[in-house]
């Protein structure tokens, strides 16, 4: 599970660092291209914080150094979605429910905390193959996305995601209550979506009013590892997600 999610940490690289030498005969085409923007983004960042480091250290002023923490927090808060979101280098099974969780997690504190958006989560034990884990976590990235930017005008609100184990098939729905999308046309997000689920042999409805909006995510569970037995958040199905440490 290691490829697919792990927590952004201060020692070493922000993300991951993957041996090139142990994949590129099995990494083409798009699969290089993902693997050299991780490597990227990983420099790119690790940068960014070696640099608001660098000015923390060269101010005399509380304030400023306070204020600094709070931009290599923020970065780190990104960098752990980034690293949830790495193309997996093998296809093992691993516990989907948790991934899901540790996802949505990164996402609120990154993303939704500062906007006043409440990101919920309902769960249902899952166990899939690595590869369709990282493909669900891309959907359901860019439908919070979509909901953060488009759903809620001048306030907060809230978006759910639930996870729904029907033993031959899994839904995934994400919904918001906010105002509804004003514009109906697909943008270059739902592209993205929309391939990912023709990858999951799946299939996605949305539907959105003065209520909010919601998209349903359903595909099977064929060609992944056994059922989990437990999830380690049976007992509290539904929860809110956290943006403390």
């Amino acid at each position: 599970m290691q490829s697919v999610l792990d927590r952004a940490s201060n020692g070493g690289g922000i993300l991951d660092s993957v041996e090139v030498e142990r994949c590129d005969v099995s990494l083409v085409g798009e699969q290089l291209m993902l693997l050299e923007l991780t490597h990227r983004i990983n420099n790119e960042l690790t940068s960014m914080i070696g640099f608001v480091d660098f000015m923390a250290a060269q101010s005399t002023s509380g304030d400023v150094k306070v204020a600094l923490a709070g931009v290599t927090r923020h970065i780190l808060d990104f960098a752990s979605v980034y690293r949830a979101l790495q193309m997996p280098l093998d296809d093992s099974g691993i516990d989907a429910t948790n991934y899901l969780y540790e996802l949505c997690r990164s996402i609120s504190r990154a993303k939704l905390q500062h906007k006043s958006i409440e990101l919920a989560f309902i769960e249902s034990p899952l166990k899939l193959n690595a590869s369709r884990c990282w493909r669900l976590g891309m959907i359901v990235s860019e439908l919070i996305a979509n909901a953060s930017r488009h759903a809620f005008y001048g306030g907060g609100g809230k978006v759910q995601v639930e996870l729904t184990n029907r033993g031959a098939r899994v839904e995934c729905t994400v919904t918001d209550n906010g105002s509804g999308l004003k514009n109906g046309r697909p943008g270059q997000g739902m592209k993205i979506i929309q391939s990912l689920v023709r990858d999951l042999n799946g299939t996605i409805n949305h539907s959105s009013g003065a209520m909010g909006t919601r998209a349903i995510l359903s595909f099977s569970l064929c060609g992944t590892e056994p059922g989990m037995q437990s999830s380690s958040h049976a007992d509290h199905p539904e929860f809110a997600i956290s943006s403390e440490p």
